[in-house]
């Protein structure tokens, strides 16, 4: 089977060194193909010049591909049996228009929880539209999706055996879409340290919640990548899962993250079926639902004893069951298969 992994357009490289969701997951796609067998060319200029030596770099997209250019000829005679790319393509025009030359199938994961789709993008075989958890499958219905976890990667970002940890991590974009002072008041209540890691995307929201973000249990790290990052998953007792009360998680890399790293989670939730009750078990993991219309202490409360209760959990079986559920090379033959 010949894969092509497609890039886009966007301000992270392919694999990004920290942050960045779809470019992460393409990264695990094309792992994930090569570790089942199949031959990979990365597709686009927006994969790293260093990874030519290992693997086929084709520096094009398709939807800048001209009707009848050499560039067209050059993918028709690759002979692509699948084309992996990000959620908007199968609704791009000029994309799809090079793709219907190439008689291969299409496959994409819903990052999104508010893109809008063209009626006829996917048919459930040719085209494939893949969703995280009920509620996504909810929203995409009309496009008949499949059920999967994503898994998501990054360079050198291998996971050691497990171990116990100490303290708590939360790890994300600093955003109110993510909540992490939910996160940091839970820690409070129990009198614990927490890590938050990841990039600031809103210094307001920051700013907002001064006095919770500022107290002496919190540790700010910063955006981590590689093995940094890995490490300060891997030597937490718990990850700390939040996201505030309307927002809807579409695909979220930190659970197979945390679960590969054998650290388990205490998620928040404000409903039934959502990404964290699809990713988590009783043996990774504990996952609060909370009603929307309570207030952040209350929420902060149910949290912190979601916390205590998976602090009990064997890290060497979360990272079993972890590294079997989020593996690339389950993921993509889940994927390739009709």
């Amino acid at each position: 089977m010949l894969v092509g992994v497609c890039d886009f357009p966007g301000s992270y490289a392919f694999p990004p060194a920290g942050y960045g969701g779809i470019e992460r997951w393409l990264w695990a796609v094309a792992v994930g193909a090569r570790a089942a067998g199949a031959d990979v060319h990365l597709l686009g200029p927006g994969w790293l010049p260093e990874l030519e030596a290992e693997w086929v770099r084709k520096p094009i997209r398709l939807e800048d591909v001209t009707a009848g250019s050499l560039a067209e000829r050059d993918l028709e005679a690759a002979g692509y049996d699948l084309l992996i790319v990000g959620h908007e393509y199968p609704s791009l025009p000029a994309w799809v228009r090079t793709w219907s030359q190439l008689d291969c199938d299409v496959a994409t994961f819903q990052h999104s929880p508010v893109f809008q789709h063209t009626e006829s993008a996917f048919d459930g075989k040719l085209s494939r539209l893949y969703c995280y958890s009920p509620e996504m499958i909810e929203r995409y219905a009309a496009h008949q999706p499949i059920p999967e976890l994503a898994v998501h990667l990054g360079l050198n970002e291998e996971e050691p055996p497990a171990a116990k940890g100490r303290d708590l991590v939360w790890l994300g974009r600093v955003h109110e879409e993510k909540a992490p002072h939910l996160a940091v008041r839970a820690a409070q209540i129990l009198g614990r340290r927490i890590r938050i890691v990841g990039p600031v995307f809103n210094e307001d929201y920051v700013r907002s919640h001064e006095k919770i973000f500022s107290a002496d249990n919190v540790e700010w790290v910063g955006e981590l990548g590689g093995p940094a990052k890995t490490a300060a998953i891997r030597d937490a007792s718990v990850f700390v899962y939040t996201y505030e009360r309307t927002y809807v998680e579409a695909g979220a890399a930190v659970f197979g993250e945390s679960l590969r790293a054998g650290t388990p989670m205490a998620a928040l939730t404000w409903r039934e079926g959502t990404c964290a009750h699809a990713a988590l078990c009783e043996r990774t993991g504990v996952t609060t639902v909370v009603p929307p219309d309570a207030d952040d202490e209350t929420a902060s409360q149910a949290l912190a004893e979601a916390i205590e209760r998976a602090t009990v959990l064997d890290h060497s079986e979360v990272q079993a069951v972890g590294q079997h559920r989020f593996a690339p090379t389950r993921h993509f033959e889940a994927m390739a298969a009709r």
